[in-house]
């Protein structure tokens, strides 16, 4: 690689994806190197699958190992990398963002700084504890704990904190909050103060503790475990009872697994994770490009040649646009091209596209398919385009061809299988031992398909009944069925909100 590079200093915010700033989702999308802290590998869903991904781990806490970080970074640069450092929360709010800036700086490297949204903003909002309110005090005060193993208090001033008209915050782990009430008593606080406790804040799994400071000093003092947390003081906290709506939503807490590729899962994710449910990505096949990419390029090229372009994939859509937009061509190349979509999910496809497929086919059912062009107008002596993935059947194109169409088969994209022995599968098999799984949904059927030999085809069944499937179609659930896997859900409308929207209803919330 050659060019000047830039190290982007990004704030993802303090656990939710969807709080990471826009900013921010296009860097990292454009980054050649990404250097991640702990806590907010979500934030990957939006990096090109070409990135280098380099894991830094917990923040780092000793001056030698906060050098080698910030060394790292200028020799990516220097090497002409476009350099996306993200870290937990807000680079300049109690993280070590200062520290690299400078560092880069002295180095003369170029940098920018993303602002994230600090944990202290995050969780007191999603927990429905206002930082401010009118009437209670016009001082906020910030104080930085520690998050490590060695439990070590922050130093402040307590006496003048234990007096303070307002709000106080304190960044904390599990086991240290106690302790933290504990001084603010010692140094004069009332023990009836009003405080909340907020663990793992803005994450499916959070949860807030609420009650006075003598009280909860007192029962959380047998607390053994140290999830990052957020300490609030104040009479603010008093009205969380009023405010509170995260973890109200109707999917909240619920563990659910996405099987589609992780080219293909944002849509569902962010849908999921937006009702409140923690998402256990295992992608069970990764995209790749075809053998012959210049079919590709030459199908772009010459579509206005044909009578019908069949999509049978929203993947399908994707890949071939591109290489549209790639060429001398735009959307007027189709010109009176008529469009067919396989399954809801690949017209939606094209219409973000801005093309409206003329027939559209539920599922991936092939007869259909050749039943409803010719009934929009025959087929005989038509050229017809089928655009689609490796592993689709090429049954279409033979019915195609017996009803008389000149077909033109284009593979688009591969798909690769992943492995049983991958990090992923290993602890989503741990996780249904566990019992750990809520729901597993399928938006198609060679998704079943590759799950079952990832997890092994005779534990398969096994596994995956203790808990509920959900399809986004019958053919999906016959797939299922063929398997000896019950499926609880089917979507009545056959798209990623359809599925969605049964499994509401399946969970008996509104």
């Amino acid at each position: 690689m050659s060019g000047p590079g830039r190290v982007y200093l990004i704030g993802a915010g303090p656990g939710d994806p969807q709080l990471i700033t826009m900013r921010g989702v296009q860097l990292i999308g454009q980054a050649d190197v990404i250097v991640y802290d702990r806590n907010v590998e979500a934030a990957l869903r939006w990096a090109s699958p070409d990135a280098e991904k380099i894991a830094a781990g917990a923040p780092a806490e000793t001056s030698t190992a906060q050098d080698a970080l910030s060394m790292l970074l200028a020799e990516k640069a220097r090497e002409g990398h476009v350099v996306a450092r993200v870290k937990w929360g807000d680079p300049f709010v109690f993280d070590s963002g200062g520290k690299e800036a400078m560092f880069l700086h002295e180095q003369g490297v170029p940098f920018e700084v993303v602002p994230g949204v600090p944990l202290a903003i995050g969780a007191t909002a999603y927990a429905g504890v206002p930082l401010s309110y009118p009437g209670a005090g016009d001082t906020i005060v910030l104080v930085r704990g520690y998050e490590d193993e060695h439990d070590s208090l922050p130093e402040a001033d307590w006496n003048a904190i234990a007096r303070l008209d307002g709000t106080f915050v304190c960044y904390a782990g599990g086991r240290q909050v106690p302790r933290v009430l504990s001084l603010l008593i010692e140094h004069g606080a009332a023990p009836e103060t009003s405080a909340a406790v907020i663990y793992r804040g803005t994450q499916a799994d959070q949860q807030t503790r609420t009650g006075t400071i003598g009280a909860l000093a007192v029962t959380l003092e047998s607390e053994t475990s140290n999830p990052p947390a957020i300490l609030v003081v104040g009479s603010v906290t008093r009205l969380r009872d009023h405010l509170r709506w995260f973890d109200e939503r109707p999917l909240f807490g619920r563990r659910i697994v996405v099987t589609r590729s992780a080219e293909q899962a944002h849509g569902l994710t962010d849908a999921l994770e937006a009702l409140g449910a923690e998402i256990l990505e295992a992608p069970t096949f990764r995209l790749s490009p075809p053998e012959d990419p210049e079919a590709v390029e030459r199908a772009t090229a010459s579509i206005d040649q044909y009578g019908w372009v069949v999509f049978e994939s929203a993947n399908s859509v994707l890949r071939f646009l591109s290489a549209l937009r790639r060429g001398p061509r735009d959307l007027r190349a189709f010109g009176q091209v008529a469009i067919c979509a396989m399954g809801p999910s690949t017209a939606d496809q094209l219409l973000q596209h801005g093309l409206k497929a003329d027939v559209i086919v539920p599922e991936q059912a092939s007869d259909p398919v050749g039943e409803a062009l010719d009934a929009h107008a025959p087929l005989a002596g038509q050229r017809v385009l089928i655009v689609r993935p490796d592993h689709q059947r090429d049954t279409l194109a033979d019915d195609l061809r017996h009803r008389g169409a000149a077909v033109t088969d284009l593979v688009a994209y591969r798909t690769a299988s992943a492995t049983a022995e991958s990090p992923e599968v290993q602890d989503l098999y741990r996780r249904f031992l566990d019992g750990a799984v809520d729901a597993v949904t399928f938006t198609s059927a060679t998704a079943v398909t590759r799950l079952a030999e990832l997890l092994g085809e005779e534990q398969a069944a096994d596994l995956l009944n203790t808990t509920v499937i959900a399809a986004i179609g019958p053919v999906t659930a016959a797939a299922a069925r063929a398997h000896g896997i019950h499926t609880a859900i089917v979507a009545d409308t056959y798209t990623v909100d359809g599925l969605v929207d049964a499994m509401v209803r399946h969970f008996n919330v509104k």
